[in-house]
Order: structure tokens, then sequence, then C-alpha cells
């Protein structure tokens, strides 16, 4: 279904708008585990283990890490993973309507003059 120009560019100024709603943006993944102790005597050593304990999942230049995610701070970091997946289909979105704007002819017109780009670097 075609839509006409204004709706889409309404669309997705929506869009953009809730983009910057989503403050506690983690690009990773949660998990929690149990783990035992280096104590010898220690009951996690007979089958009761520490935890769960919780961490972010990461990736850097091809590598994963983990780090720890206090109990304090788990429902902030669940949340901020939640809105990495908002964020990935907002883009997906966008990009939808752009290619329908570009399509129409309308996209080139709408970017805006040199300097005034903020992150665009072309």
């Amino acid at each position: 279904m075609k839509q006409t120009k204004q709706k889409l560019l309404n669309k997705r100024k929506v869009l953009l708008e809730r983009l910057a709603q989503l403050s506690l943006l983690a690009h990773g993944s949660y998990l929690e585990r149990f783990s035992t102790c280096i104590r010898k005597n220690c009951a996690c050593r007979q089958g009761n283990k520490h935890g769960p304990r919780s961490y972010v999942v990461l990736y850097d230049q091809k590598r994963q890490f983990q780090i720890y995610v206090p109990q304090s701070q788990r429902q902030a970091i669940r949340r901020g993973i939640r809105q990495h997946e908002k964020l990935l289909a907002a883009v997906d979105e966008i990009t939808s309507i752009n290619i329908q704007l570009m399509r129409m002819g309308e996209l080139a017109a709408l970017s805006l003059p040199r300097g005034k780009r903020g992150m665009d670097h072309e």
C-alpha cells in the first residue's frame, strides 16, 4: 500500500522522536549463571552454587566479554537490551520509509544543507 509523502514523513518523525527516549540502550545479551568460589570448604563445592549472578555479554572488535551486573542494576540493563531491540526495529522502519521516499523522488529534497547535518559525515 502506497502512503502519501506527508504520512511517511509524520511516521518517520514519530520514530525518530522515540529514538531519543532510548536512554538506557545496551547492545549486548543478558545472562545469569551460578558459580563456585575458590574456598575449598564452601557449600558451592557440594553443588549448592552461588548465584544466580548476572552478566551482560558484549562484543568489541570481534571479541566477546562479560561484565558483572550488580543486582540493583539488573532491571535497568534488561530494559537497555530491550531498548536496543526497539532501536533496531525503528532503524528498519525508518529505512523502509526512506526507501519509499527515494522511490517517490523526495528523499534528496529532504536532506539538510551542508553544515547542518549533525552526525552526517558525507
